[in-house]
C-alpha cells in the first residue's frame, strides 16, 4: 500500500467519522463484530465509505504504530468539487458539457487513469458515487499523473437521481455496454454524460435504465472485454472525434 493519510485505532477512527472527516476506505479485522467496531461500521455506512474486511497480518503490515485495534482508515487525499463546478467550466470554455460518470469503479489505479483520460479528452469533470466505489485516495491522485489538479471530481449520493437532475439541464447519457450499438454508428454530440461501469459487473441495472442508450466498442480479439479505464479512453476519444472533427456521426 502506498503512503497515504491514515488513522489507526477504534477511538480515532470513530471520532473522525463523527467529525465529518472524509474517509475513503476502512480496513477492519475479519470476523471482528464487537460493540465499538459495529459503531464504526454504522458510521462508515452512513458516510458511504468502502469497507474491506482483512486478516490481522494485513492490518499489522499497514499499521505504523502497531496499535490499530483491528481498524485502519484511509482519508481522502484531495478535495472534491461539485457538479456545478463542471457546468461552470464548460461555460467558461464555451462548450457543451462533457462529463464522465463512474458506476462503482473500485480500483484506485483505474480511477486515476480515468481522471487522466477525462482531462486529456477535454471533459469537464468526473462524477463518482459515495458508496461501493473508490474515492480520492493518494493512490488515485498519483495514478492521475497530475490531472486531478485540473479536472473536477464530485461525489454524489445517488448516481441515477443525479442523472435525472442533469437531464433537466439538457444532458443525455450513454453507457458502455457490449450489447449496445457500435459507437461509430451513433451520434455522440451535444451535452453528454459517458457512463462507465464496474470493472467486473459493468454498469448496474438501475443506472443503465437511466441512460438514453448503450454504446459498444467493436472488438475482434479472443477475450470479451476491455479494462474499464481503457474502455473509457476509447469511448471518450470517439466523442472527441465527433465533437471536434467530424460533426454528427453517420448513422446507418
Amino acid at each position: 500500500m502506498e503512503e497515504e493519510s491514515r488513522l489507526e485505532g477504534r477511538h480515532s477512527v470513530l471520532e473522525a467519522f463523527r467529525a465529518g472527516k472524509l474517509i475513503e476506505k476502512l480496513f477492519v479485522l475479519k470476523g471482528c463484530k464487537d460493540g465499538p467496531v459495529l459503531s464504526i461500521l454504522r458510521e462508515a455506512k452512513k458516510a458511504g465509505s468502502l469497507v474491506d474486511f482483512v486478516p490481522k497480518e494485513r492490518l499489522d503490515h499497514m499499521s505504523e504504530t502497531g496499535k490499530h485495534q483491528g481498524v485502519v482508515a484511509v482519508l481522502s487525499a484531495f478535495h472534491y468539487s461539485t457538479v456545478e463546478d463542471m457546468f461552470e467550466l464548460a461555460e467558461q470554455r464555451g462548450e457543451d458539457p462533457f462529463i464522465f460518470l463512474l458506476d462503482g469503479i473500485e480500483d484506485p489505479h483505474n480511477l486515476g487513469a480515468i481522471i487522466r483520460t477525462a482531462n486529456l479528452a477535454g471533459a469537464h469533470g468526473v462524477i463518482i458515487p459515495k458508496r461501493r466505489a473508490v474515492g480520492l485516495t493518494a493512490t488515485v491522485v498519483k495514478a492521475s499523473a497530475g490531472a486531478i489538479h485540473y479536472t473536477p471530481v464530485a461525489k454524489v449520493t445517488n448516481l441515477s437521481a443525479e442523472m435525472e437532475r442533469l437531464k433537466e439541464k439538457g444532458m443525455w447519457f450513454v453507457c458502455a455496454d457490449m450489447e449496445g450499438e457500435v459507437m461509430y454508428r451513433q451520434n455522440l454530440n451535444g451535452s453528454v454524460g459517458l457512463v462507465i461501469g464496474n470493472e467486473g459487473s459493468g454498469v448496474s441495472r438501475l443506472v443503465k435504465e437511466h441512460c438514453d442508450f448503450k454504446t459498444a466498442i467493436p472488438m475482434s480479439g479472443d477475450i470479451d472485454s476491455l479494462n474499464a479505464s481503457v474502455a473509457a479512453g476509447v469511448l471518450a476519444f470517439e466523442i472527441v472525434r465527433q465533437r471536434k472533427y467530424a460533426g454528427a456521426a453517420n448513422i446507418t
